[in-house]
């Protein structure tokens, strides 16, 4: 978790990665919450497993989406700074007669 926090990945692109002690600190709130919220779930016989690894994973990757995005993005500055480069989408092509001009022929 805390390698996913810190380190170059597609999350990281987005929400920019954390300082390490600031990662290791989300890492163990996050996982705190997790195994509490899975445990809360466990079937009263405690069955195989793994619906509690399931709801586990789940709350691990919704916390730390929520943790990530809760940062000043670095990734959004990224995106308005790429829609600022692009070329104009309203510039009509002008090859492409209209309508107007097929029927003067």
């Amino acid at each position: 978790l805390i390698e996913t926090l810190t380190t170059p990945s597609v999350l990281s692109k987005r929400y920019g990665t954390l300082l390490p002690e600031e990662a290791a600190t989300a890492a163990r709130q996050i996982e705190h919450e997790a195994y509490s919220i899975a445990g809360e779930s466990a079937a009263p016989d405690g069955g195989d497993g793994i619906d509690i690894l399931q709801v586990y994973s789940k709350e691990i990757s919704k916390r730390m989406l929520e943790t990530v995005k809760a940062r000043p993005s670095i990734g959004s500055n990224a995106v308005d700074n790429d829609a600022a480069e692009a070329p104009p989408a309203d510039d009509p092509p002008s090859s492409s007669p209209t309508g107007d001009d097929a029927s003067d022929t």
